[in-house]
């Protein structure tokens, strides 16, 4: 288990639980009532730093390495059914998009979603989750088969942004990523939207464009990074707190802003310390999403998602 900064305290009565569990098992000595106060300490110490997190607190919880990836959310949701699809048809097969077919129960989706490595090897293989113009292209092009076969489609947004390589550059990032945000606006099946972990700039807007978004409670969603805000505004990566207050990232603030239409809970201390509740909420919330937009039209479809982007950020005094 790897600790964050701010969960030290957790960390240190965790080790004093288990120091006085090994004394009670090596000695005749009767440690019931010392065990039962450390955790009475431990879960109150839980409580009260998981429900006061700050918003560069939930960021650092939105990357931590023992967090679930998109590949983790799909095979649990989907087991065997998961059939995954390769290339953008032009360029290559980029790895740090991932998609493919898969199904919850009885109902078939096309699942999209970035994907981010487990070690050096891994992390170097899926480009950190930073796609390239031809990893939007692959999720444009299994877009638009989901909409040729009715089948609806659920994305997952988890990228510190999209590649900022020149060569990325070269081959159209930008223009990738603005006919991906242009072809998600009209496509005329449901989409399901979920921030599983960082949610940066166009890399996420990418694939971030749907009927229902939703985010995870300790994930963020923003336009830039708070390293990268603080370096601008400030010069220095010190600030990045303040930045991260600044910017609003967090899910309460998209919520209460209108960018995000639901906050899915998760477990006390991040969807990585019970991973099996957090899919199947996850799993649960696409399917009573789904049940709601199948109702309407490919028509009605595509008008409300239109209204509700068309409707962001106006306000009347």
């Amino acid at each position: 288990m790897e600790y964050l900064e701010f969960e030290l305290p957790i960390k240190e009565l965790e080790e004093q639980l288990q120091k006085c569990m090994v004394i009670g098992e090596e000695s005749e000595v009767d440690v019931t009532e010392t065990c039962a106060q450390i955790e009475k300490k431990l879960a109150q110490t839980r409580k009260d730093i998981y429900k006061n997190l700050t918003a560069w607190q939930k960021v650092q919880l939105s990357r931590h390495p023992s967090r679930p990836y998109t590949m983790d959310y799909i095979n649990a949701i989907c087991g065997d059914t998961f059939l995954e699809l390769h290339g953008d048809r032009n360029v290559k097969d980029d790895k740090a998009m991932v998609g493919g077919l898969g199904k919850i129960g009885d109902q078939s989706y096309m699942f999209i979603g970035q994907q981010k490595g487990y070690n050096t090897k891994t992390r170097q293989y899926r480009n950190f989750g930073m796609a390239n113009p031809e990893g939007y292209r692959k999720a444009l092009r299994l877009m638009k088969s989901a909409e040729k076969f009715k089948i609806p489609v659920v994305c997952f947004v988890d990228t510190p942004g999209a590649y900022p390589g020149i060569e990325a550059e070269e081959r159209g990032q930008g223009e990738a990523i603005a006919r991906n945000i242009l072809e998600m606006t009209r496509l005329k099946v449901p989409i399901i939207v979920i921030i599983i972990g960082e949610g940066a700039s166009g890399g996420a807007l990418g694939i971030g464009v749907g009927d229902k978004v939703l985010m995870l409670e300790n994930t963020w969603y923003s336009v830039i990074s708070p390293e990268s805000c603080s370096s601008i505004l400030w010069r220095s990566w010190e600030y990045k707190e303040q930045a991260a207050e600044a910017l609003k990232l967090t899910a309460t603030d998209m919520k209460k802003q209108g960018l995000v239409d639901e906050i899915v809970k998760e477990p006390l201390g991040g969807a990585h310390t019970d991973r099996k509740k957090t899919f199947e909420t996850v799993a649960d919330k696409i399917s009573s999403h789904f049940e709601e937009l199948k109702k309407l039209s490919p028509k009605e479809l595509v008008k409300t998602r239109m209204e509700k982007y068309a409707d962001m950020g106006v306000f009347s005094e």
